[in-house]
């Protein structure tokens, strides 16, 4: 056990509520934000799910990105922040100032409240979303740290804010982060056993899939468990080697989706019965991307090649991956565990 205090951001988020379990069975103690202290019973639920009851060694505190209110309570006495809350898909954003705003000023406020809290490092949860957004041309390599996505190219509003956000967060550390650290994780597509009913949003391809959608749009991703994302998020928090990097957690080469529903009729029996492995045409998607918001944001990478490298990550930190199939599987097996699906 170790007396160390880790504040976690955004504790109801499903990469935090894992680096929350992470943190707990190495020994720390822990204190996480919620917007709403109503869903500290709902975080409670889900760890347990998880395996754990943390007892006194996890307390909460009122913080929201948007207002400076919560957050040197929230910091106080911390060793380290693993910061992951950010605005994420939920259809509430109207205006891309609503993906941008909370994301660069949280960060901004998570950082002046850690420098002045004293902290020693910062672990920001970023994305693959601000290495390889708006980036569709052709590849001879696959994405790694050195990437950054093209804000002038055709990037979703959820990909900018995760690039500006970033951005402004190395910013800040250089201009007046005084002696605190930064270290960021940018995952990839993240799966892995939900916890609870309120998943994240890379899970909704795996249910959406099993729950009988009309094909698959000829896409392809990286994938990464989310119980090997906390392990890296604690890897960078501790690790000298970590100090001022950017890490990539990703697992194996980009899969199509097509591979992905193959791969969940293949391994989860009947559950998988109304998954369809029929690829939908380029012009079938971008048609009803006409009409449809959530297709239209897809739009920009039917055939791009989304390869990535977590090279970084395992050389410079020893992070060892579970391998992709075993991620896909333990999503689908979860979501049937929990009733989400049949």
């Amino acid at each position: 056990m170790t007396e160390e205090l880790v504040l976690v951001t955004g504790g109801s988020g499903f990469i935090a509520q894992y680096c929350i379990l992470a943190l707990l069975g190495a020994g720390y103690r822990v204190r996480t934000t919620l917007r709403s202290m109503s869903r500290s019973q709902e975080v409670l639920d889900n760890l347990k799910t998880g395996g754990v009851e943390p007892g006194d060694r996890l307390s909460f505190v009122q913080a929201d990105l948007k207002s400076d209110a919560g957050w040197p309570e929230a910091v106080r006495g911390c060793r380290y922040v693993i910061h992951g809350a950010s605005p994420t898909p939920s259809g509430d954003q109207v205006r891309e100032e609503d993906w941008v705003r909370p994301a660069v000023e949280g960060n901004l406020r998570v950082l002046r409240a850690a420098r002045d809290a004293g902290v020693k490092r910062v672990v920001l949860t970023s994305a693959f979303g601000a290495i390889a957004g708006g980036r569709s041309e052709p590849r001879n390599r696959p994405f790694d740290e050195t990437d950054w996505s093209d804000l002038d190219g055709n990037i979703a509003p959820y990909q900018k804010s995760k690039t500006l956000a970033e951005r402004a967060a190395w910013d800040f550390i250089a201009r007046e982060g005084n002696s605190l650290e930064l270290a960021t994780v940018n995952p990839t597509t993240v799966l892995g056993p939900a916890l609870g009913p309120d998943y994240s949003h890379s899970i909704r391809l795996i249910k959406n899939m099993l729950g009988g959608q009309p094909g698959c749009p000829k896409i392809n991703t990286c994938v990464v468990d989310v119980r090997d994302v906390a392990d890296l998020h604690l890897r960078a928090m501790v690790d000298p080697a970590a100090k001022g990097e950017r890490l990539l957690a990703t697992t194996g080469n980009s899969l199509w989706l097509v591979d992905i529903a193959k791969l969940l009729k293949e391994r989860t029996g009947l559950t998988a019965s109304k998954v369809n492995t029929r690829v939908l045409p380029n012009w079938f998607v971008r048609l009803v991307g006409l009409f449809n918001p959530a297709m239209r944001g897809i739009v920009w990478q039917l055939g791009a090649d989304m390869n990535a490298s977590g090279e970084k990550a395992t050389h410079l930190l020893g992070w060892k991956p579970r391998s992709r199939e075993e991620a896909i599987v333990a999503t689908a097996e979860s979501l049937i565990r929990l009733g989400i699906v049949g």
